[in-house]
């Protein structure tokens, strides 16, 4: 039996331990490529030769062309520049948007102020698994739709979107520009944005054991985007803004050592997955959420709801075992109203405020996973038993409340 650990931390899809490697990687270019990439001389060319290093094996990564990455500060940058540079540049083709009900707040709120600025979005619903269907996304086409937004696998639930499908359906709409939010799927599921349809591409560094700070938009050649910063023309005049050398490096070494072992820790995953299932399923009090067919699942995310307990007093017991959790996207986690993910895939208030989320990394084994299930249980049963006795206290009885 595991002995409780000096930290157990399973909110992988809120951030992840850097690789000592980046670590390394990031300290050792801010040490000796301190120039600015844009200035002429020896230390300003040699760290925009970095940068092309950085940019071609990130190219490399995802079988595109060293032009066709852009260089941002994070996946939420890069999803802003995406939805609202490709609506704004091409406007003249048309005002209608298409994107989910379960898209990470980035995507949603984008696509919310475009709606004020008098664009017209279809948000499309997902079934009890959160899956999106395509036909639906078809039926939804019109003939001023510009754009079409669809993440690989939602950050809360662990749903993988049919990207594939979706891609190929577009590609009888030469028209319509697909953007696909890759922050959760890089490194878990094969990426190949020009053979998957893909126009335009996000992901962050810090999601797959690379620094925070700076992230990636893929553009397909030829797709035009409208900046959202003025400045010295950065980035092929995308994104203007001195580049963050040793942050980019980092990026890139994270993205190779995360490729390098991807097929090996993607099994290794899925193996940790069904144990963490297993185990959830054995727990009466909780409902475990997402498609019975796993390998429609992310290999790293488990979803699951308590219905009747707040998801933060979950949280917060499993600390007292140095175990670390979420309750939805760390970018929401301090709301204290229904998961919008949750509620889209038709689950009732209840269980839509209850929601927890586990994410795994390629360290964890199965010594972690049974450790978590007990202290799940036992966390689980202290607060039935204090429900119970909560329920047979006589609170109008001054004597039995003395």
């Amino acid at each position: 039996m595991m002995e409780k650990p000096n930290m157990l931390y399973m909110d992988y899809c809120a951030t992840t331990p850097p690789f000592e490697e980046v670590v390394d990687s990031v300290s050792q270019a801010m040490i000796r490529y301190f120039g600015n990439p844009s200035s002429l001389h020896r230390y300003g060319v040699e760290a925009e030769k970095l940068i092309g290093k950085a940019r071609s094996a990130i190219a490399q990564a995802l079988y595109a062309k060293p032009e066709e990455i852009i260089f941002t500060s994070c996946a939420t940058e890069s999803n802003n520049l995406a939805i609202k540079g490709a609506a704004r540049e091409y406007r003249s083709r048309g005002n209608h948007i298409i994107t989910t009900m379960i898209e990470h707040a980035s995507v949603y709120e984008s696509c919310k102020q475009l709606e004020q600025e008098g664009y017209r979005v279809t948000w499309l619903p997902v079934d009890d698994s959160g899956m999106v269907d395509p036909n639906r996304l078809e039926q939804a086409i019109e003939p001023d739709t510009v754009l079409v937004s669809v993440m690989h696998v939602n950050n809360e639930m662990g749903s993988i979107q049919p990207i594939e499908e979706i891609g190929n359906l577009l590609r009888g709409y030469g028209k319509i520009l697909f953007h696909v939010d890759a922050v959760q799927s890089i490194g878990k599921l094969p990426l190949n944005p020009a053979a998957l349809g893909i126009d335009l591409l996000s992901c962050s560094a810090h999601k797959i054991r690379g620094p925070k700070g700076v992230g990636f938009l893929y553009r397909r050649n030829g797709v035009k985007l409208q900046p959202l910063l003025s400045g010295g023309g950065q980035e092929a005049g995308i994104r203007s803004g001195t580049e963050n050398v040793p942050l980019i490096v980092g990026m890139a070494k994270a993205i190779r050592l995360t490729m390098e072992s991807r097929d090996r820790d993607v099994e290794h995953l899925y193996k940790l997955r069904d144990r963490l299932l297993d185990g959830l399923r054995q727990l009466p009090q909780l409902r475990v959420t997402g498609t019975v067919q796993d390998r429609r699942m992310a290999p790293h995310i488990v979803h699951f709801t308590v219905p009747g307990m707040r998801p933060e007093v979950v949280v917060h017991a499993l600390e007292e075992y140095n175990i670390y959790i979420s309750t939805r996207s760390a970018c929401s986690s301090g709301e204290q109203l229904p998961s919008r993910v949750l509620e889209a895939m038709g689950f009732p208030t209840e269980m839509a405020i209850s929601g927890l989320r586990v994410s795994l990394g390629a360290e964890h084994t199965t010594e972690h996973i049974d450790y978590f299930i007990r202290s799940l249980d036992k966390c689980l049963k202290q607060w039935q038993a204090g429900r119970k006795a909560e329920d047979t206290h006589d609170w109008n009885n001054p004597i039995s409340s003395s």
